[in-house]
């Protein structure tokens, strides 16, 4: 039997090379006939296979099909890429030769027949065949058709980096959007902004989740408007879009996006019988440092929309805010270790009885000194205990050190003495934890009376909430424990709740008392405290008392007990004793 074949024409330098000089190149020169006795076994064995297959030779110096099967034939018949024939397509020739010469075991490559659209995709194997010579030496070529395969991973693909709400890229596609963007623009000319709306959980609860997707996609239409052509626009959160902005004007190019998107976002939403406003945070960061990679970037503008959610202004990232919110995290994971290892620690600072100038308890402070940052502020850890929600742990430990202490001092005099402690709770933990028990349970386990206790807290942690904060200070009153309001005047008290409210003593924040004697002013508000707690028949504390000509005057005013530098700062617990029994005497 008479099999026709093509012969792929080869280097005329002996070393076949596919594209050795311009004139040399992959085209069908002749028709070569071959007869061997092993034609019609070969050509069934290939015939059995499921994929394209050819058996390829060299002859002559020119590259020569033996054997195809049919489906090989079908596919050489299809010329989707305009080409020749099958290998001229495939760019496999180098690899052909390579095996035949003995220069590889096999090769594989992959091949896409046609375009991006109306593709195919195969998978092309090289295989050395036995011969008996080098001159005998063959090949088989296999096509693999992985085209639903790629199809199907594509479309995974696709579905994967896409929200499927808005049809935006998701969080992955942006970042794997904005990796190739730094990458292939060397001029770093764009920056990244982040939106995230405001009150959108409230929105949920009002219309329900289809009236939230509804809004989702009625934002994301308006912020696709605020886009030029090289801009693109992401959602990446459920509340949260992201954009890609590219600078033509320079960093004010931002700032301009920034204002068409709160414009656009200005009109009220109509959702249902509701019509809703949509505010917004907007936080940005350029991409203008040398080494920042996508999730750094994007790390930026999340602390520019952090703080922007504070200030409610469009916030551009300033590198000092990243040392800012790594220091935070740096103190978060260390107090988290402090109050495992209880390497905290506490300082009392005396509150003196103005009438008698006698002592009449302490505050107790918490104090940190960490071994390799060192002394930290406690405005700053407290800051990120309340952020973090070790406040919780934070308040229970003060309290336990505190009336531990001052049993101790007790146990140390060997006798009862005639103080208390104030120990300061957040509003946070009036919140979350329960406050009455965790006092009683205090009380017990140190085998101290309530009285001896007077827990401080803030206007903030009253006003929040006033019924739950009533049940508190109720709870509180049932065990003796006495109540103050810290740094009064500086929230907004409810003086018809203060009214009802069980408090003993309201602190004055020290803000109305320092420069108090030379601020008539300060001395009206401070008059009026003083007259507002005498008539509701609570006791005063002034804080920040420096002087002893300001100790007088609030005394001659009315203050019960002050606390500040005149006195004492902060002391150590055994300073703080022996400077109580020098005052009692």
């Amino acid at each position: 039997m008479d099999i026709s074949v093509k012969v792929l024409a080869l280097s005329r330098g002996g070393s076949p090379r596919l594209g050795a000089t311009a004139d040399i190149g992959p085209r069908y020169q002749d028709i070569v006939t071959e007869t061997p006795a092993s034609v019609l076994t070969r050509q069934t064995y290939l015939e059995a296979l499921p994929i394209a297959a050819a058996v390829v030779g060299v002859k002559r110096k020119k590259l020569v099909i033996h054997s195809a099967n049919d489906a090989w034939h079908r596919l050489d018949r299809q010329r989707v890429s305009g080409r020749d024939h099958v290998l001229d397509g495939v760019g496999c020739v180098d690899d052909i030769i390579a095996v035949l010469n003995g220069d590889a075991a096999g090769r594989q490559i992959e091949w896409r027949d046609g375009g991006l659209i109306d593709g195919r995709y195969f998978t092309v194997s090289v295989a050395p065949l036995f011969a008996s010579n080098q001159a005998d030496a063959r090949v088989l070529v296999t096509l693999m058709d992985r085209t639903n395969e790629v199809q199907t991973e594509r479309s995974l693909r696709l579905e994967m980096l896409t929200d499927s709400l808005t049809g935006l890229m998701n969080r992955a596609g942006f970042v794997e959007h904005l990796e190739q963007r730094m990458s292939d623009d060397g001029s770093e000319n764009y920056a990244v902004i982040i939106v995230d709306l405001a009150r959108f959980s409230r929105v949920n609860e009002c219309v329900g989740s289809v009236g939230g997707d509804e809004l989702i996609i009625t934002v994301a239409r308006r912020l696709l408007s605020t886009l030029r052509g090289y801009d693109l626009l992401a959602r990446t959160g459920a509340n949260e879009f992201v954009m890609i902005v590219r600078l033509v004007d320079g960093p004010g190019d931002v700032l301009h996006v920034a204002q068409r998107v709160r414009a656009v976002l200005s009109p009220p939403c109509k959702l249902s019988d509701f019509e809703i406003k949509v505010d917004c945070a907007i936080g940005c960061a350029l991409a203008n440092e040398q080494g920042v990679d996508p999730e750094e970037l994007m790390r930026h503008a999340q602390i520019a929309l952090k703080e922007a959610k504070r200030t409610q202004r469009v916030e551009m990232y300033q590198p000092a805010a990243l040392a800012a919110s790594n220091r935070r995290f740096t103190l978060e994971t260390e107090l988290r270790r402090a109050l495992d290892s209880e390497s905290l620690d506490m300082a009392f600072q005396p509150l003196m009885s103005l009438e008698t100038g006698r002592i009449a308890g302490f505050e107790a402070l918490a104090r940190w000194n960490h071994p390799d940052l060192g002394i930290i502020p406690p405005n700053e850890f407290i800051a990120v205990a309340e952020e973090s929600g070790l406040i919780v742990p934070l308040g229970r430990w003060a309290l336990d050190r505190a009336l531990a202490t001052l049993k101790r001092w007790d146990l140390t005099a060997d006798r009862i003495l005639p103080l208390y402690v104030g120990v300061n709770l957040s509003a946070i933990q009036v919140q979350r934890d329960d406050i009455a028990g965790l006092v009683a349970a205090a009380l017990r386990e140190h085998g101290l009376c309530g009285y001896r206790l007077s827990v401080e807290l803030t206007e903030s942690a009253i006003v929040a909430d006033p019924d739950r904060a009533g049940r508190t200070l109720d709870a509180l009153k049932s065990v003796d424990a006495m109540v103050a309001m810290d740094d009064f005047g500086t929230g907004f008290s409810n003086l018809a709740s203060l009214q009802k409210l069980p408090i003993d003593t309201l602190k004055i924040d020290r803000s109305f008392i320092t420069g108090m004697l030379g601020d008539p002013d300060k001395v009206a508000i401070v008059r009026a405290i003083l007259s507002l707690a005498q008539a509701l028949g609570m006791t005063t504390t002034a804080e920040g008392v420096e002087t002893r000509e300001l100790a007088q005057t609030l005394a001659a005013l009315g203050c019960t007990t002050g606390q500040g530098f005149f006195y004492a700062p902060a002391l150590e617990s055994d300073e703080a004793l022996r400077f109580a029994l020098d005052s009692l005497g």
